[in-house]
């Protein structure tokens, strides 16, 4: 239990849920009625649909992500990763950038309300050479450093001699036929596409690219309909939709699929599902056979007083919903709505009013699918190509956070039909002191950070 006498909200997560929910909280709480604690490992939130645009080139990464400090002007930033929760004690522990400084001690944070929003982690099998060669598309940085690498296989192909490094260079897998997968694997697309008329020796019709899916549709979210018409726009780019096929292998930088292809590439994303942080296992509470908590419908963590959940960490039953035991999506749709009544309702606690039930019917999805192309199912009505491409856009435009985020994006598409698309790779920004290091002569290690 907290030891001040102002009760202590330690919200664990700046995500969608942890960023809104202390957002409104905030907004709504006087600062006498409780301190807000905010533990996030990046001093950002991090809006995840604008990922495929930024590594594209269509927005600053700047502009992807939300400064916590800023927008959290009346809450407590703690920069660091939740390792375990004593719901009984009600305390956290949570190791920081200081940690290491300061003999390994990890931070213990009472707390007299605990919001659990950690979001989730991507679901990796044990497949040989995955490790050592698969790149992610969860967070902005792996966004950038997908996109230099894309740009640097076209300097390689480019410039070598031999047949084999090119065929690899210019082959490009996206195993995971979700929203991650094909809207990064379009948007990147689209990008080499446009890039390659610079290259007076690689052309368009030399790149492969391919995307693995295990089951048989991608974009299930957008419906079956939708979903074909995907696979047929996607492949009438010349993109290869392997559906129902599995990813075996990619040791030695060779792709073996589950039918018996094999593909030398030196390019392999994974964005086959997501699974819940680590810190739920590590927590003590009731979980559902997904490793989600349980919650009711009014956000609470069942069995666990004083402690809520929403978004990807949470299993929270859809009230609108037809058939008894539907859960909500962990999906950013939900994720928002879900903030707003957490917030409320842990007001409403500490006022001692009574809570309300969570719930939201859902509206539907949209997937972008490149520069003017799209799929989208909303309200029960289906859209396709540039309408589509439009409704993705504005949606977002409208979700993404703070109205100082809104008019920046709004801005670079606006500037962005203008203008020709950036194709520069930043490479070096991956390691910015490889120069300086080289100067100071080839045998000198770096100093430790």
């Amino acid at each position: 239990m907290a030891t001040t006498s102002t009760p202590r909200i330690l919200v664990v997560g700046g995500g969608y849920v942890g960023l809104y929910t202390a957002l409104r909280l905030q907004r709504k709480l006087r600062r006498d009625e409780a301190e807000i604690v905010v533990v996030e490992p990046q001093p950002y939130m991090t809006y995840q649909p604008f990922l495929p645009e930024a590594a594209a080139g269509s927005i600053s990464p700047r502009h992807v992500v939300v400064p916590l400090r800023r927008v959290l002007d009346k809450c407590r930033i703690v920069p660091g990763e939740a390792r375990s929760i004593d719901p009984v004690k009600r305390i956290a522990t949570v190791v920081t950038a200081a940690t290491p400084e300061e003999g390994g001690e990890a931070l213990e944070l009472s707390y007299d309300h605990l919001v659990l929003a950690p979001g989730s982690v991507s679901r990796t099998l044990p497949i040989p050479g995955l490790a050592e060669h698969g790149i992610g598309f969860k967070t902005v940085e792996e966004a950038i450093g997908l996109r230099n690498h894309v740009l640097e296989q076209l300097d390689i192909a480019s410039s070598t001699r031999d047949a084999a490094v090119r065929e690899a260079a210019l082959t490009f897998v996206f195993v995971g036929g979700g929203y991650a997968g094909v809207e990064a694997l379009a948007e990147l697309e689209n990008m080499a596409r446009f890039a390659v008329r610079y290259y007076h020796n690689v052309r368009p019709e030399d790149m492969k690219w391919v995307l693995v899916e295990a089951t048989g549709r991608i974009l299930p979210e957008v419906g079956d309909v939708l979903g074909k018409y995907a696979v047929r726009e996607l492949r009438g780019r010349n993109i290869d939709i392997r559906l129902d096929t599995r990813l075996q292998s990619c040791e030695q930088r060779v792709a073996v699929l589950s039918d018996g292809d094999r593909l030398p590439t030196r390019t392999l994303v994974w964005t086959a599902g997501v699974k819940p942080a680590p810190i739920l296992a590590a927590a003590g509470l009731p979980l559902n056979e997904r490793g989600r908590l349980r919650s009711d419908a009014t956000l609470r963590v069942i069995d666990a007083d004083g402690v809520w959940a929403a978004g990807d960490a949470a299993s929270v039953p859809d009230l609108t919903a037809e058939q008894p035991g539907t859960e909500c999506a962990p999906n950013a749709q939900h994720a928002v709505r879900q903030a707003k009544v957490l917030a409320d309702n842990l007001v409403a606690t500490l006022r001692g009013r009574p809570t309300t039930e969570y719930r939201h019917k859902y509206v539907g999805s949209v997937a972008s699918l490149g520069l003017h192309e799209g799929v989208a199912y909303l309200y029960g009505r289906k859209f396709k190509g540039y309408p589509a491409w439009f409704l993705h856009r504005a949606y977002h435009l409208s979700r993404v956070p703070t109205f100082n985020r809104k008019a920046k994006v709004l801005a670079e598409w606006v500037l962005a039909g203008l203008f020709k698309r950036e194709i520069v790779s930043l490479g070096s920004l991956e390691h910015p002191r490889a120069e300086f290091e080289l100067a100071a002569g080839a045998d000198r290690k770096p100093d430790t950070p």
